[in-house]
């Protein structure tokens, strides 16, 4: 009698424990280490183009089991919070790699889906980038001019790693221009990619007017859309983005011009001590605005 008590007794714990780990199994989860990665989580996305719009995309994410997305669209702009689906506009002809970063609901994991490339084939003739030689590659140094603003350090440019960087110190400053034709009425868009270990009391900005620059003058005339201050707060620690979003000073971007004529987009850059590694620069755009 007692054996047979110890028998169903044993058998009791085995059923129950049989239903614990059945009512413990992840049901719809992949089982990826934790058990917290539902099978339909993926960072897969389409590209559409827009019917009778070119340059224009509409980029759709896989929703299911996703609280956020991230898109880089490939421009150099890095990574940045979006919709699940997203128009987006190319202005300028090239191929952009995009890619999307997913966040799941369940375990705060993300994942990144492969690139997939975007060819526009020309350009939009209102938004076309103005700037010749903004990429900062190999030749690009020939089409800016270069001055310095009271006895600082020429802007150089380093075309391996399609940059162009200021280091100043000592309260000087030294700058870059190129001239442009632009029309009173239009609005403009002015951008740029931006880099930096951090500066000290510096500025690094970015002015338009039809004054030409003059070397060993300042150049502080006309419109300045955006900058980063140290003083305002932007510039201070590290930084690496497009200057739009990283400005922290300026008179408003976009911007119109009063009259139609030549303007000169100037980038100057000066301070106590632009940090370790200067400012480098590179994407730089000046465009009309749809």
């Amino acid at each position: 009698m007692k054996l047979n008590l110890i028998k169903a007794s044993s058998l009791v714990l085995g059923v129950l424990a049989i239903g614990i780990y059945i009512g413990c199994k992840p049901d719809k989860f992949n089982g990826e280490g934790n058990g917290l990665s539902p099978k339909d989580f993926s960072s897969s996305f389409t590209v559409t183009p827009v019917t009778g719009k070119p340059n224009y995309y509409v980029l759709k994410a896989n929703q299911t089991g996703i609280q956020s997305v991230k898109w880089d669209l490939g421009d150099g702009g890095g990574s940045n919070a979006g919709k699940f689906v997203d128009t987006v506009f190319y202005p300028d002809a090239g191929t952009y790699n995009v890619t999307l970063t997913s966040l799941g609901y369940i375990g705060g994991i993300s994942k990144t889906s492969s690139p997939q490339a975007i060819t526009v084939a020309v350009s939009d003739p209102k938004s076309g980038n103005l700037v010749v030689g903004g990429k900062m590659g190999t030749g690009d140094d020939a089409h800016w001019t270069h001055f310095i603003v009271g006895g600082g350090q020429n802007m150089t440019m380093d075309a391996s790693k399609g940059v162009m960087v200021a280091n100043e110190t000592g309260y000087q400053a030294g700058a870059v221009y190129q001239a442009f034709n632009l029309v009173a009425g239009q609005k403009y868009m002015v951008d740029m990619i931006v880099s930096g270990s951090g500066a000290t009391n510096s500025w690094f900005e970015v002015w338009v007017d039809t004054k030409q620059p003059v070397d060993g003058q300042d150049y502080n005339t006309g419109k300045k859309p955006i900058s980063l201050n140290t003083w305002s707060g932007c510039g201070v620690g590290p930084f690496n983005g497009k200057l739009s979003a990283l400005s922290c000073a300026g008179d408003g971007n976009p911007f119109t011009v009063p009259t139609t004529g030549t303007y000169y987009l100037v980038i100057k850059c000066g301070g106590e001590n632009t940090g370790l590694t200067g400012i480098s620069f590179t994407n730089v755009t000046l465009r009309g605005v749809n």
